[in-house]
């Protein structure tokens, strides 16, 4: 039924897009007769938003693997550069909220550790809508940011990195087996918002796969069995890609992805100072309004990756 409604939706999608087409050549038509020039804007605002649409439905076109249909989880976490990185990460956040809602898709907080001073140590949060894992996975990377630091007396120029880690919400159908003795599975008491029941006992569930090291976090179900049940599928959904990655690595011969979080390994740069830029570093996609990216206008990165990818 889900696949079914998906596909209702596009073809509704197609055949709105090609209606207005014909409105459109029937605009033209009718003002070319009449000799109105007063339509051309009209004409000209109808093409551009037929345009807008019909990019839009080409680039879901692109979101053709296996998981791309999957809601997202996201991962982001300060890097070097302390209360400065923490604050940078608390950008993102709202970055990627702000995308979400301009898209009509609903955020989830699964985990949440809060810097010392300012912004965010760490966040884990679900994306919930169409294809936001096949969107998203472009995001996946260190992002850096440069700019006169607000926590700096001397106000002298600073860069600051966050890693973005992404894997779709998959199923409990995925077939991983993890042995009990791979694993060490931590409680503790959850953090942040979340009314009195959240706080009053260790329900927030830690688990470790000592084989990679891979570690997940869940701390928003109500209870512990919860958490662990959730935290227990976002394992499964890392380890998973883990092993496409590393058979991919095997095929073409390629270095998997550094996972530093500092210089030199950034996919992107959101420069303030002393120019605005931000740029893809994967794509060269740019875009100078680094206001506008920060409040979640990020599609021209995710559309130019789209492409690249294909």
């Amino acid at each position: 039924m889900k696949k079914l409604n998906s596909l209702e939706e596009s073809v509704k999608r197609v055949e709105k897009l090609d209606t207005d087409y014909e409105d459109i050549g029937v605009l033209i038509e009718m003002s070319e007769e009449d000799g109105d020039e007063d339509t051309v804007a009209e004409i000209e605002a109808e093409l551009a938003s037929f345009e807008e649409e019909f990019e839009d439905l080409r680039i879901e076109t692109l979101l053709s693997g296996k998981y791309d249909r999957y809601n997202a989880i996201v991962t982001l976490h300060a890097g070097a550069g302390g209360t400065e990185s923490c604050d940078w990460a608390g950008m993102l956040y709202r970055m990627y909220t702000r995308w979400a809602e301009k898209k009509g898709f609903t955020v989830t907080e699964l985990d949440f550790l809060d810097g010392d001073v300012a912004g965010i140590k760490g966040v884990t949060f679900e994306v919930n809508g169409e294809n936001a894992y096949g969107y998203l996975r472009s995001e996946q990377g260190v992002h850096r940011l440069v700019r006169i630091s607000p926590f700096n007396a001397a106000g002298k120029r600073q860069t600051s990195f966050a890693s973005c880690d992404v894997m779709p919400d998959i199923d409990d159908d995925i077939d991983i087996e993890i042995a009990d003795d791979d694993i060490r599975i931590d409680t503790y008491r959850s953090s942040g918002a979340g009314g009195q029941h959240i706080n009053k006992t260790s329900s927030a569930i830690r688990i470790t796969h000592m084989p990679t090291g891979t570690v997940v976090q869940c701390q928003n179900e109500r209870s512990q069995h919860q958490n662990k049940e959730k935290a227990m599928q976002m394992l499964k959904a890392k380890l998973y890609l883990l092993e496409q990655q590393k058979q991919a690595e095997k095929m073409s011969g390629i270095r998997g992805e550094v996972k530093d979080i500092n210089f030199g390994n950034q996919i992107r740069s959101y420069v303030m100072q002393p120019y605005t830029m931000v740029k893809d570093h994967r794509t060269n996609e740019e875009n100078t309004n680094v206001n506008s990216v920060m409040d979640g206008n990020i599609d021209c990165f995710i559309n130019a990756y789209l492409k690249m990818t294909q």
